[in-house]
């Protein structure tokens, strides 16, 4: 193993840790308050938003065959994460700009910031996959992209629940669902929308919009790179592990 893989692991260890520590007591009230704010907002409305994100997303992610390179195959793990490293800075660009260019352009502007971000995320995990060699034909490859924006836009508790699914992820996938319908998609757009609320709103207001928008459309993207390249390390590891065992 070279000295990158060997730091790879150890950030990766680090990692891990923080993914199944016990929910703060800042955590849960914040959490306790997100459900109370939901219990207010009509059904109607939540299956509107529910709908919307699923539609968006599937729409992204069954044409993902179409936009997304060529898997990256029997390269080492440092070629590949320097290169994931320079598109996580790309994107972090171009998605700094778009909040910039939407925070300044009002409420109208800013609701459009919500699908540009996103497909930019979906984006940049596609591409990140094929770096570490995945093919996104594999319908549960996709599944695996929602299970790291899990991971990222969740809460601690969410978080917990939804590490768990991507141990042995080879072996988790053969009892996935091969409908889309059967995703927790409720789940997954409550929390979604709730760890991003505030600072979006934030940057609906005048003046200050647009350079809170680009720096917490940055620090999204930022924050998704960083989920990305330790989730597919997992998978890395648990690769060695069956080589060498």
């Amino acid at each position: 193993m070279t000295a990158y893989e060997e730091n790879a692991l150890v950030e990766l260890e680090r990692w891990k840790s923080a993914m199944q520590r016990s929910p703060s007591l800042a955590n849960q009230l914040t959490k306790k308050l997100q459900h109370k704010v939901n219990s207010y907002i009509p059904e109607k409305v939540h299956q509107v938003i529910t709908t919307t994100i699923k539609q968006m997303i599937r729409a992204v992610l069954f044409g993902a065959e179409k936009i997304t390179q060529q898997p990256l195959l029997h390269s080492p793990l440092e070629l590949r994460e320097k290169l994931v490293r320079d598109r996580i800075r790309f994107y972090n660009k171009a998605a700094a700009a778009e909040g910039g260019v939407t925070g300044a352009g009002g409420i109208l502007l800013g609701f459009a910031d919500f699908p540009l971000l996103l497909g930019l995320k979906l984006k940049l995990l596609y591409d990140i996959a094929a770096f570490y060699g995945y093919s996104l034909k594999d319908y549960k490859e996709r599944l695996y992209l929602l299970h790291i924006m899990q991971l990222a836009f969740s809460s601690q508790e969410q978080r917990n629940h939804v590490y768990v699914q991507m141990i042995d992820w080879e072996s988790q996938k053969e009892y996935l669902p091969d409908d889309i319908h059967a995703f927790d998609w409720r789940t997954f757009q409550q929390e979604y929308r709730d760890y991003i609320d505030l600072p979006k709103l934030v940057q609906l207001i005048p003046v200050v919009g647009a350079p809170i928008g680009a720096v917490v459309n940055y620090k999204l993207i930022n924050k998704l790179g960083e989920t990305a390249m330790n989730a597919y390390r997992l998978r890395w590891q648990e690769e060695q592990r069956q080589r060498l065992g």
